[in-house]
């Protein structure tokens, strides 16, 4: 079958398992949309009671969050970049999306990724914002939609296939023109981990040390530092949600 010029471009400098990937997100996915429903949004936001996120109130707020590590900048760098965002903060797994996808878009449209929002407080919402939006959460984030008709496919079939994999929830939205996504941090991570082979296998075997949580220290940041996960050290520890405190000593299963 010939492939269009357009088509020729986008798959220009692939490599083989990037080919892969995105053959797998141009499959079919039956009862996905990027319309946006009642029902996505009760989705994103079981997913803020179901982590625990506060919905930040101010700006202040904000910073408090940033200075206890429970956001974390984001900065843009070759593959992508942030247009107008006011707080550019984010919970950790929503970076490692931005950074991961970001990539993988350069490299098939050969064009950055354009960040508009991240984090934002409820009193800095714009007027057509749902009420009940997450990103006060710190879990979302809005991406320009390009003007290329290739680099929307790719991207609308990319963010549907991680949708159907239940990892995320995307929506088209008009105005302005950007794709709001929110992401579900620990499905993500525990995705990641998966594909990038570093989830913690009880194969294994494992053993525990003990960490003593440092001022602005976060528990995302405490499982990638001993590479394990959230779900690892909450269960060792009793915890229900991610929420710990300077000087607090934690069992961190790890690998052997």
């Amino acid at each position: 079958m010939r492939m269009t010029a357009q088509a020729t471009r986008l798959t220009r400098g692939w490599t083989p398992a990037f080919c892969l990937l995105l053959l797998a997100s141009t499959s079919p996915l039956a009862g996905q949309s990027l319309r946006g429903s009642p029902t996505s949004l009760d989705r994103q936001n079981d997913q803020a009671v179901r982590h625990d996120y506060t919905y930040l109130a101010s700006t202040s707020q904000v910073r408090r969050f940033v200075e206890s590590g429970y956001l974390v900048p984001v900065d843009a760098n070759g593959d992508f970049r942030l247009k107008a965002v006011s707080f550019p903060y984010a919970r950790p797994e929503v970076k490692l999306f931005v950074e991961r996808l970001a990539a993988q878009y350069r490299r098939a449209c050969g064009e950055p990724l354009i960040v508009t929002s991240l984090t934002r407080p409820l009193s800095r919402q714009p007027r057509n914002a749902s009420d009940r939006s997450v990103h006060p959460t710190g879990m979302a984030v809005d991406l320009r939609r390009s003007t290329d008709p290739g680099c929307r496919a790719w991207l609308e079939r990319v963010l549907l296939d991680l949708e159907g994999k239940r990892v995320l929830e995307a929506t088209r939205e008009r105005r302005p023109p950007h794709y709001h996504v929110a992401v579900f941090p620990e499905p993500y991570q525990q995705y990641v981990a998966q594909l990038t082979g570093t989830e913690l296998g009880p194969e294994a075997g494992s053993q525990e040390v003990g960490h003593r949580v440092a001022r602005g220290e976060s528990l995302w940041a405490i499982a990638q530092k001993y590479g394990t996960t959230l779900d690892s050290i909450r269960e060792a520890n009793g915890l229900s949600g991610s929420r710990i405190y300077a000087g607090q000593l934690l069992r961190v299963p790890v690998a052997r």
